[in-house]
């Protein structure tokens, strides 16, 4: 399916989810919805990552949790169903990635719980409406992400570094970019870093941990944003029974309406 067929309405999309007919990283569709990550543990487990959450709002804002064994998320997304309206799952088990999943409904029981928490594909729409280009978008990539030497603050088992999204942006526009970010603080808000991508502890922008890597050009600056992967990043090291999540860049289209989350 070419972009200009691409349906507007997030229920339809998450329906060619569904029916496995879209299977592709979700920047970039059905601009100005918001779009989350989803983390599902087992309930002797939800405790700790919600004070984790708590305690680390930037990667890990958290837009909704579901009841232990409820996949439909009444809040964001009346009628929609978490194991299957995800292009792509990932499963981790004890700290190790076991399985990538089409559909996640065989691993589910009455004794997980899920959260959603937000995207920052869910301000990029902002950024495109004041004329910043976004690379990724532009190349038809996946957005690249970074685990960087920045720790989170931990809480109760759950620990682990920052993962950051970047995005190169023109020198002059970077002050912009900062400013209509900042007002999503739902979805990650204004950058964590600008510039100088070795002192978060990432030597080579051309080797993303995750997504895919973009041109960087001379009178641009890589800028850095808190991420929704960062729980994945959190369970290699913590190494909780079991972890579902989004694939890195295969979101959750909510039917939230971004503005809904400016707080300006």
């Amino acid at each position: 399916m070419v972009a200009d067929t691409m349906p507007e309405n997030p229920g339809e999309v998450r329906e060619l989810i569904r029916q496995g007919k879209l299977m592709r990283p979700t920047c970039g569709l059905v601009p100005g919805y918001t779009q989350a990550n989803l983390v599902t543990l087992p309930a002797e487990l939800a405790f700790d990552f919600f004070l984790f959450c708590q305690r680390n709002p930037r990667p890990c804002p958290v837009l909704e949790v579901l009841e232990p064994g409820k996949y439909e998320p009444v809040l964001t997304a009346p009628g929609a169903d978490i194991r299957v309206d995800v292009p792509l799952y990932r499963v981790y088990r004890d700290g190790e990635l076991v399985s990538e999943e089409r559909e996640v409904a065989a691993y589910w029981n009455e004794n997980l719980v899920s959260f959603l928490l937000g995207c920052s594909f869910t301000f990029e729409t902002a950024l495109i409406r004041d004329g910043i280009s976004l690379r990724h978008l532009d190349e038809g990539k996946n957005v690249a992400m970074y685990v960087t030497s920045i720790q989170t603050t931990p809480a109760g088992m759950f620990s682990g570094p920052l993962v950051v999204s970047m995005r190169p942006i023109h020198m002059e526009k970077v002050v912009r970019a900062v400013q209509i970010t900042s007002r999503f603080p739902a979805v990650h808000g204004a950058p964590v870093h600008i510039g100088s991508p070795e002192r978060i502890g990432i030597s080579d922008l051309s080797r993303p941990d995750y997504g895919d890597p973009v041109e960087i050009r001379d009178d641009e600056v890589p800028v850095f944003w808190a991420c929704g992967v960062t729980p994945q990043a959190v369970a290699l090291q913590s190494k909780p029974s079991l972890m579902i999540t989004h694939a890195p860049g295969y979101m959750f289209i909510t039917d939230l309406r971004d503005e809904s989350l400016s707080v300006l």
